[in-house]
């Protein structure tokens, strides 16, 4: 499996930003696909999550309300539709997927994708 990772940018606080994620190669059956983000000297935190089958996504708190992962089967490609966001959100984003369970360790996903820049001005 292939992941490409686009959409990064420079953005003001309050702004809104769509990352995309485009599986390629053996995509049937893969697992859920995530986005995570990892700031300068910090550690690798997931973002979402979404089952690829079934649609169920998963957020962490600092997000929740603000960003909606969703997906489009038909294109094999899922979207980080990030809103209101804040200098905190500053960070290189990956998508990446598993198989199995959803989880919130990176060291569990598989297959990633190169990383896109968000920064956000305040």
């Amino acid at each position: 499996v292939q992941l490409q990772a686009s959409g990064g940018g420079l953005v003001q606080a309050g702004d809104s930003l769509r990352l995309s994620c485009a599986a390629s190669g053996r995509t049937f059956g893969i697992g859920p696909l995530a986005w995570f983000r990892q700031a300068p000297g910090k550690a690798r935190d997931r973002v979402a999550a979404i089952i690829w089958d079934d649609g169920r996504t998963y957020y962490e708190n600092s997000v929740k309300g603000r960003f909606t992962i969703s997906r489009d089967n038909s294109k094999n490609t899922v979207y980080l539709e990030m809103n209101s966001l804040k200098p905190e959100d500053t960070a290189v984003y990956e998508c990446a997927v598993k198989g199995g369970p959803v989880s919130r360790n990176p060291a569990d996903y598989r297959y990633w994708g190169q990383g896109t820049q968000v920064t956000v001005s305040s």
